[in-house]
């Protein structure tokens, strides 16, 4: 890692990189890597590492990646890279689904295992769909679904700069690329997320209107041991809406 870079097996990759201690890998979701006050009340404890996906952000998109399972295992190769057992992966959203497929594989190179609002399993038959396809809504009610105070929190898109508008449509290709088809899930995850095998903790915002309670439940039961902390007040992106109480519970999971 050095000026904002990080290479994994040669691939380059843009990193927000903050404190130092114990290695907090952050692994974001659709939106890409989003300093945050969350993010630099962490680094006051962990070094945080929050790299962005090929394809998000600045990081180029090689065409040897386009899978979640090639994300899992390029995470993989850097947690090994780091050398540090006791560092803690933390995934959301995508991320979260993203964090649940290195879990399953491998969890040699970390101690802790943190899914926030993931997505990544199939809960119902193969004719209900378990989440909305944000790929067929119009940018507004997506927008809308992911806060419990969307007001608040929406982004203004007539303020942006041209750079800033590039980013955002550039993060939602690369989404569509990881998460297209099937939908937002592997359908095998589900049944091999009993292997993993570290304390794991899923965190869900009661107003998400993306990742229902159902789905949350699934997710956990399956995964033996896990816990679920639901954040009243907060949507998809409870570490945003309700930091201090994410980092709380952060804190209260890996001692």
């Amino acid at each position: 890692m050095h000026d904002g870079r990080l290479v994994v097996q040669g691939i380059p990759l843009e990193v927000l990189r903050l404190g130092s201690g114990r290695p907090l890998l952050v692994l974001h979701g659709g939106g890409g890597v989003e300093p945050a006050p969350y993010l630099d009340t962490l680094a006051e404890q962990f070094e945080v590492i929050a790299p962005s996906h090929p394809g998000f952000g600045d990081s180029p998109s090689p065409a040897e990646i386009d899978t979640i399972d090639d994300l899992a295992y390029l995470y993989l190769d850097l947690l090994r890279e780091l050398a540090r057992p006791d560092a803690i992966v933390m995934g959301s959203s995508m991320g979260g689904w993203l964090a649940a497929e290195i879990a399953v594989r491998s969890t040699q190179d970390f101690s802790h295992l943190i899914l926030v609002d993931p997505v990544g399993i199939k809960v119902g038959d193969r004719w209900t769909r378990d989440l909305p396809d944000i790929f067929a809504m119009p940018w507004e009610e997506v927008a809308h679904r992911l806060y419990h105070d969307p007001e608040r929190w929406l982004p203004n898109l007539d303020e942006m700069s041209d750079a800033q508008l590039a980013t955002m449509a550039r993060n939602r290709e690369a989404l569509a690329l990881y998460t297209w088809e099937p939908y937002m899930h592997n359908p095998k995850l589900k049944q091999r997320l009993r292997r993993v095998d570290v304390p794991s903790l899923l965190v869900w915002g009661e107003s998400d209107g993306l990742v229902g309670r159902e789905y949350m439940e699934a997710f956990t039961a399956a995964i033996p041991d896990a816990r679920l902390e639901a954040i009243a007040e907060a949507g998809h992106r409870p570490y945003l809406e309700q930091p201090d109480r994410f980092v709380e519970l952060v804190r209260g999971f890996v001692g």
